[in-house]
C-alpha cells in the first residue's frame, strides 16, 4: 500500500516523464509555438484570407493541434476576422480599440471574439469556404471545449501537477497574444510602412514571437498575401514555415502583395506604367511620403528663419506625413498655416492629393488615366522641386 502511494505522489508531482523545470518550460515553449503557426497559417493566412492552399496533411494536423489547444471553431475565427477587415476601425468592427477603446481590446480581446462569434449574421455572412466536413460537424464544432480539455489530460499525465500551469500558459497563449496584442497594440502603437485607410501598425520587424502576426500593417495593405514581411529588415516566420511546405509540395502560394518593378525611365507615360503604378500605389505613396521628409528637410532653415514655434514645426511635420483625407479640420488649418511660409511643401502636399485621384476615379477611363498621370508627371518635372522631380522620374519607371 505504500509503494502504491508513492507511486501516486510521485506521478502527481512528476508525470510519466519526469522532466526536470527546463524541460518543462521548453515545452510549453514549443507547444505554444505550434499553435501560434497553426493560427497564422491555417487560420489566418489559409482560412481566413485563401492566400494559400494546404495540402490534407498539415491541414488536419492544424485542425486538429487547434482543437486541442484552443477549442476555436474554423468557421467563426474566419468569419469574425473577415468581418473585422470589412469594417476595420468603425462601430461594426468587433475589437478595434479606435472604437472600444485599447484597454477593452486589450484585456477583453479574447471576450470580444467570443461574442461576435455567437452573431449568426456574422458567420453566415462571412463565414463561407470553411472545412464542412464529417469531422469538422461531428467533432471540431460539435465537441469544440472537450479537446482542450484532452489537452489538460495529456498536460497532467506528462509532468503531473505542473502539467496543468503548462495547460494554463496555452489556453492563455492565443487570447493574450492575437485577441489582445495584435487586434489591440497592432492597432494602437508601432509603425507603420504604408499609409492604409485603416490604424493598423506594425509592433515590431521581427515576426517570430507571433509568428510574423507582429507585422499587422503591412498585413491591412495586402491582406491577402501569404507573407507578412515588407521590408529587407523585417523577419516573417510564418513565411518560412509556408515555404518549407511549399517546397516539400505540402503548400501552394497563391498570392503575395506585388513587388516594384522598375525599368527604363519612359518619356511618355503609357498602359503598362499606368497598371504598374496602381498595382504598387501603396509602395508608391510610402515612397512618396519619403520625398516629403526629404523636402522638408531642404526647406526647414527657410521655416526657422519664419520663427515659427518648436512644437509647431514638430507637429507639422507628422501631419505634412499622413493621408491628408485622414486630418481632422483644426490639422488643416495648421497645414495651411505652414504652406503659408513654404511654397515647396504646399506643391508636394497638393501634387499627392491629385496622384491619389488618379487611381480613386472610377469613372475615367483607362486612356483617360494615363493622359492624367502623363499630365501629373510633367507638372511635378516642371515644379522645380528637386525631390518632386526625382520621384517623377522614378514613377515613369515602374513597369
Amino acid at each position: 500500500m505504500t509503494d502504491f502511494f508513492d507511486i501516486a505522489l510521485d506521478f502527481f508531482g512528476n508525470g510519466i516523464t519526469r522532466a526536470s523545470a527546463w524541460q518543462v518550460f521548453t515545452f510549453t515553449m514549443i507547444v505554444t509555438h505550434i499553435t501560434i503557426a497553426s493560427v497564422t497559417i491555417f487560420l489566418h493566412r489559409c482560412q481566413a484570407h485563401r492566400a494559400l492552399e494546404l495540402h490534407a496533411i498539415p491541414s488536419h494536423f492544424f485542425r486538429f493541434w487547434l482543437w486541442l489547444t484552443t477549442g476555436q471553431v474554423t468557421k467563426e475565427w474566419a468569419a469574425v476576422h473577415r468581418k473585422h477587415h470589412a469594417k476595420c476601425e468603425t462601430e461594426e468592427d468587433p475589437h478595434s480599440p479606435v472604437t472600444r477603446g485599447i484597454k477593452k481590446v486589450l484585456f477583453e480581446g479574447a471576450e470580444l471574439y467570443r461574442i461576435e462569434s455567437k452573431n449568426l449574421d456574422t458567420i453566415e455572412k462571412y463565414g463561407t469556404g470553411t472545412p464542412d466536413d464529417w469531422i469538422e460537424r461531428n467533432l471540431y464544432t460539435r465537441f469544440s471545449w472537450q479537446g482542450v480539455v484532452l489537452m489538460l489530460l495529456i498536460n497532467f499525465a506528462l509532468f503531473g501537477v505542473i502539467g496543468v500551469t503548462v495547460w494554463a500558459v496555452q489556453m492563455l497563449w492565443i487570447p493574450v497574444t492575437a485577441a489582445g496584442i495584435i487586434n489591440g497594440i497592432g492597432h494602437y502603437w508601432g509603425y507603420r510602412n504604408y499609409d492604409c485607410s485603416d490604424a493598423s501598425t506594425n509592433i515590431v520587424p521581427f515576426g517570430i514571437l507571433i509568428g510574423g502576426e507582429e507585422l499587422h500593417n503591412n498585413h491591412h495593405t495586402f491582406a491577402t498575401s501569404a507573407k507578412l514581411s515588407s521590408k529587407w529588415y523585417e523577419f516573417d516566420i510564418g513565411w518560412c514555415y509556408i515555404r518549407a511546405l511549399e517546397i516539400c509540395h505540402l503548400a501552394k502560394v497563391k498570392k503575395v502583395a506585388p513587388k516594384p518593378k522598375l525599368a527604363t525611365v519612359k518619356m511618355i507615360v503609357d498602359g503598362e506604367t499606368l497598371q504598374a503604378v496602381i498595382a504598387n500605389r501603396y509602395e508608391v505613396m510610402a515612397k512618396y511620403t519619403k520625398s516629403l521628409r526629404k523636402a522638408w528637410a531642404n526647406e526647414l532653415e527657410q521655416l526657422r528663419k519664419a520663427q515659427l514655434e518648436k512644437n509647431f514645426l514638430k507637429s507639422s511635420k507628422r501631419l505634412l506625413q499622413r493621408e491628408p483625407g485622414k486630418l481632422e479640420a483644426t490639422q488643416k488649418q495648421q497645414l495651411i498655416e505652414l504652406f503659408a511660409h513654404s511654397k515647396a511643401l504646399k506643391t508636394m502636399h497638393d501634387m499627392r492629393l491629385e496622384l491619389a485621384q488618379i487611381w480613386e476615379r472610377s469613372s475615367a477611363t483607362r486612356e483617360q488615366l494615363v493622359a492624367q498621370l502623363q499630365e501629373w508627371c510633367v507638372k511635378a518635372e516642371a515644379s522645380g522641386i528637386q525631390t518632386l522631380q526625382e520621384f517623377s522620374l522614378r514613377l515613369r519607371s515602374y513597369a
